[in-house]
């Protein structure tokens, strides 16, 4: 290991240190698109680790990616952790946040960002928005059904492959459930009864909640756009979901800030544009 690397490890480590102690857990860093071959990096960092915590936090940079890694991750870190929580110091997109829905406990703060779920499908070696083509779709359908359809659009209507668009659709319903599912089993396991009046939380009220949640986010008519961010305060007051302020937690801001920013200092100067680490995993 050359000299600089060896240093950068050594002040990731120290930070790193500083955050295992205020957690109280494990602590592992994710910064990556999510392609395929990132769950076998998950994997392999977890592994590597000597021993374990009964927790893991997850340090989450993302601007997402695919579902179906998602859920492979998913399912290798709750092989190893019963608790596991998401820190987003900055963004956490689309398959990310449905990623960060598996977590039992999330933590942002103002400047914090999670998206639309919706998902991307690997086209042409590109990651595609699969809602924006099952809306155009959709739109040129009902101008096709009102004789409102231009040529141009006809034209573009005929080179939609009805293939993909399935693909698309599918990965569209995989996000909802996976994210219904992961809510209702980690995020809602320890509420018990309603914040107003007391009553006893059933399953079903778990479950339903969770349906609301899911459609609110993959809604494109409420967020517009793909890459539009959704904060701490939206994410609490309109959709509310429970989510801790980690500038609130005494003295954890100053290390998870100087930790993030020296991987991502690091990934540029390095040209990386994917990175794991742990104690034990650079």
């Amino acid at each position: 290991m050359r000299p600089l690397d060896q240093y950068i490890k050594d002040q990731l480590n120290f930070h790193l240190d500083q955050l295992e102690g205020i957690l109280k857990a494990d602590v592992m860093a994710i910064l990556s698109p999510i392609i395929p071959g990132l769950e076998i990096l998950v994997r392999d960092a977890i592994e590597k680790k000597e021993s374990r915590k009964e927790s893991l936090a997850i340090v989450l940079e993302t601007p997402g990616g695919i579902v179906e890694v998602v859920e492979r991750m998913v399912d290798t870190i709750r092989h190893h952790y019963n608790d596991v929580a998401f820190i987003v110091p900055n963004r956490a997109m689309s398959a990310g946040t449905v990623f960060v829905m598996s977590g039992d406990q999330i933590m942002m703060d103002y400047f914090s960002r999670l998206g639309p779920i919706d998902p991307q499908i690997e086209k042409d070696g590109k990651l595609v928005p699969a809602l924006s083509y099952l809306n155009q779709y959709d739109r040129l359908n009902e101008k096709a059904r009102n004789g409102e359809l231009t040529t141009a659009e006809y034209a573009l209507l005929t080179k939609l492959d009805l293939g993909e668009l399935h693909q698309f659709e599918q990965a569209r319903v995989l996000s909802m459930e996976l994210l219904k599912k992961w809510l209702t089993r980690y995020k809602f396991k320890n509420w018990k009864t309603t914040e107003a009046r007391k009553i006893e939380v059933t399953e079903k009220m778990k479950e339903e909640r969770a349906e609301e949640i899911a459609g609110e986010l993959s809604n494109p008519e409420r967020w517009h756009s793909h890459g539009r961010g959704i904060g701490k305060e939206t994410l609490t007051e309109e959709l509310n979901l429970k989510i801790r302020d980690f500038s609130e937690i005494n003295g954890l801001k100053s290390p998870l800030i100087s930790y993030f920013e020296l991987m991502q200092d690091y990934m540029f100067r390095q040209e990386m544009s994917v990175f794991v680490h742990t104690r034990e995993y650079f």
